[in-house]
């Protein structure tokens, strides 16, 4: 079986491990474990994406939610409808504990891409999953587009070493224009409005 974080199969090994976030004035408490992104730690992209999403309304879809910590931390910050999914379904699993552990109401969707999603939302937040190659990654660029609201923007975190340049052409192909809202030591914070 693949240990890949992207992948539908239940990793192999199991090691559950927690850490601790600060958001403005709160601390969240995640659960991780083996096969999941990113194990015992916050991320340093996630935690730049969390910090440059301007503020929210309405529908959140957190796309690939890992443990769940991007949807978990905006929907507490801006009071948010969250439906959160991912095909691994040990994230699928973290991402319900977690929710709960922190006090947010979400509704939590094992989905290959957007194979089981409905509705249309918001904001969409990614962070793609660079490893899964860039086929998949564009593929939920434009699952994003099609189930944003008119108006609704997506929120994407991406390296320029994992390939920022052709996300930034994506997202001029399908919304038009590519807003750079972070570009540091080669991290972008990119988003798309429909």
């Amino acid at each position: 079986m693949s240990n890949h974080y992207f992948s539908s199969k239940e990793p192999d090994q199991s090691n559950p491990q927690t850490y601790f976030y600060k958001f403005g004035d709160t601390i969240y408490e995640f659960v991780t474990d083996i096969g999941i992104f990113s194990v015992g730690k916050m991320d340093p992209a996630t935690d730049i994406l969390l910090r440059n999403i301007p503020p929210l309304q309405g529908s959140l879809l957190d796309m690939g939610c890992g443990c769940g910590c991007i949807g978990i931390v905006l929907a507490k910050e801006y009071d948010l409808e969250l439906t959160q999914a991912d095909v691994n379904p040990r994230a699928v699993r973290l991402t319900i504990e977690n929710a709960a552990r922190n006090g947010i109401n979400t509704n939590v969707v094992q989905s290959d891409l957007f194979s089981k999603i409905t509705g249309l939302y918001d904001t969409v937040v990614i962070n793609p999953p660079i490893h899964a190659g860039k086929n998949v990654i564009f593929s939920m660029y434009k699952g994003a587009y099609d189930y944003l609201k008119p108006g609704g923007s997506l929120y994407v975190v991406i390296l320029k070493k994992h390939g920022a340049e052709s996300t930034i052409k994506q997202f001029e192909e399908l919304f038009g224009s590519c807003h750079i809202l972070y570009k540091k030591k080669g991290c972008y914070v990119l988003s798309g409005s429909k």
